[in-house]
């Protein structure tokens, strides 16, 4: 079989252990036959050959057009990526050419960890014999590209603070085609405990393969 690579790069802000997180599933591709190098510098943008999946985990840190630019081209060529929570969607405030790639960016999480339900509104494989669940975490509010094809969702109770936002539905889980590469986002996974929600994890580990050059 033939051995795929995959790049972890990970790191920015602690709150999103982005240690510990991508150490949850750096087995499971090690278990899907790819070789995995781990990064904690965005530098590793400038040189992307032969890397058929990068997976994210950095928060609230800074990127440099250069790095950008290396990161666009590959996903252009063929390289895929995927990520969760604040590791995908909140890299890179500053820069839009990035979040262009993402097909979002979080802007709130209003009542911070809150109760609330992940609606599946999709057959696609990636979420595939998966039902509505329940979570107690952050709700990620975001501003959205119309071209991501969406998997799952998430609507919004009122908030004494910002009470217009009631009934408002947000992609959850989202995927998106960039060139011949392929983006794959799941907004849940603020802590160890969201990722090891079986639903969470389920759809992670199939979005990490669908990804995947």
């Amino acid at each position: 079989m033939t051995t795929r690579r995959a790049l972890v790069v990970r790191g920015g802000w602690d709150g999103h252990v982005p240690v510990e997180a991508t150490d949850l599933f750096i087995p499971f591709l090690r278990d899907h036959d790819f070789e995995v190098t781990v990064s904690d510098s965005t530098e590793s943008y400038l040189d992307l050959a032969g890397v058929d999946l990068v997976l994210q985990c950095v928060t609230m840190s800074e990127i440099t057009a250069e790095q950008v630019k290396g990161l666009e081209s590959a996903v252009r060529s063929g390289t895929g990526l995927a990520g969760w929570h604040g590791g995908i969607v909140d890299s890179f405030r500053s820069n839009t050419d990035y979040s262009f790639i993402t097909g979002g960016q979080f802007v709130s999480h209003p009542g911070n960890a809150v109760d609330h339900r992940i609606d599946i509104v999709s057959d696609d494989p990636i979420v595939e014999g998966l039902t509505a669940f329940d979570l107690t975490t952050e709700q990620y509010y975001v501003h959205a590209d119309p071209t991501n094809t969406v998997l799952a969702t998430t609507t919004f109770a009122a908030h004494p603070d910002f009470p217009w936002i009631k009934g408002a539905t947000m992609p959850a889980v989202w995927t998106r085609g960039w060139g011949e590469g392929k983006v794959f986002v799941c907004t849940p996974g603020h802590s160890v405990a969201d990722l090891e929600t079986p639903q969470i994890r389920t759809i992670i580990e199939r979005g990490l393969l669908w990804a995947s050059k």
